[in-house]
């Protein structure tokens, strides 16, 4: 059922993408689920998948929608949640995820999407596919339910280190910008470093120096600068970036999921109180679904390394089809996009920023 990617290299507007089939929590089912799911709604699509051959081949078959448009490549070994990235690196050559990057490297896939491990995942692709020139830390972007008109912002670093520095935090600004116009169609984006106020002389050292870096090249590099913003501006409308280090990236990540879930368990339990209640749940049914929708991190699911020769999308490990199909949608989008190309060519001025820029703190002494 399935075929070699080598059949379909006449097709002009073919995109492939490299799946990692091995990494999710819920198993090699549920990511060839998302990824059929994905591969019925474009008929352009074709797949590298990895991992082990006698399971994927039972799945494939069972998805007429990949008949035809896979490529299996059997691995023996799989990354787990639990694998440190530095054992990965000495000794996962045989893993699917190792497998799955290197597709991207070798020019046969587009985008590598996988569910595993984060940190492996961000150790393999860093050394596999390199950084790019002037890039010291990658960065994991996400997209965040907004009230913006796009109904998304762009939010990074969501946990590749946990570490940013003030010219690390512009290069985020550079890169949150790039993805905005790819993934947010956003002519001119408006960026925000995050903080804990609005306020000149808030915050870290490092902070105020990123201030002061960020707010001297945004004219160079078309988008807008607001300046800092507060937590409550993640999901607002002040700004369509948020920059910020990868421990509070994450922390604010993971805050938000688990607050979606708990509005979701107390709508369930308020509407369960009463007979009455259960009545004014159908009434309000549609109202409920539109709620339930926008709020679903499954639809937006897939953070998106940045700074890298290569494409790499890394859904949640515990995604579900849906998820998945969320995550190979993305990698389509930037795909179709040619984002890294892009991406590339608007750091490539980073090393000549000088490195003296005062701070906010300097220029007022």
């Amino acid at each position: 059922m399935t075929t070699s990617i080598e059949n379909t290299k006449g097709a002009a507007d073919k995109i492939v993408l490299s799946i990692d089939a091995m990494g999710g929590d819920r198993g090699p089912a549920a990511v060839v689920s998302g990824v059929a799911r994905a591969a019925k709604q474009n008929a352009h699509l074709h797949f590298i998948i990895h991992g082990k051959k006698s399971v994927l081949d039972l799945q494939v078959a069972k998805r007429r929608a990949l008949w035809g448009r896979v490529d299996i490549r059997d691995t023996s070994d799989v990354v787990s949640m639990d694998d440190k990235p530095s054992q990965v690196l000495r000794s996962g050559k045989n893993t699917s995820m190792w497998s799955a990057i290197d597709s991207v490297r070798n020019g046969e896939a587009e985008v590598c999407v996988s569910c595993g491990n984060t940190g492996a995942l961000m150790a393999l692709s860093v050394i596999r596919l390199r950084k790019l020139p002037g890039v010291n830390r990658p960065a994991i972007a996400i997209l965040w339910p907004s009230n913006n008109p796009q109904g998304f912002n762009v939010m990074l670093d969501v946990g590749a280190d946990i570490r940013a520095d003030a010219r690390d935090l512009l290069q985020y600004a550079l890169m949150g910008a790039s993805y905005a116009r790819t993934g947010l169609a956003l002519a001119r984006p408006r960026v925000g470093l995050l903080n804990v106020g609005t306020e000149d002389n808030k915050g870290r050292p490092e902070l105020r120096e990123a201030h002061a870096l960020i707010s001297q090249n945004a004219e160079d590099h078309d988008f807008s600068f607001v300046g800092f913003v507060e937590g409550g501006d993640i999901p607002g409308i002040k700004a369509d970036v948020i920059i910020t280090d990868g421990f509070t990236g994450n922390v604010a990540l993971k805050t938000g999921e688990g607050t979606a879930s708990l509005i979701g368990l107390l709508l369930r339990e308020a509407f369960k109180f009463s007979p009455l209640s259960r009545l004014a749940q159908i009434l309000a049914i549609t109202s409920l679904q539109r709620l339930r929708k926008r709020i679903d991190p499954r639809r937006v699911n897939g953070g998106v390394f940045l700074g890298l020769n290569g494409t790499v999308v890394k859904s949640h490990g515990s995604a579900d089809a849906l998820g998945i199909s969320a995550a190979v949608k993305l990698a389509v989008d930037l795909a179709q996009s040619q984002f890294s190309q892009n991406l590339a060519a608007r750091l490539a001025s980073v090393d000549a920023i000088p490195h003296d820029v005062p701070t906010t703190e300097q220029e007022t002494e």
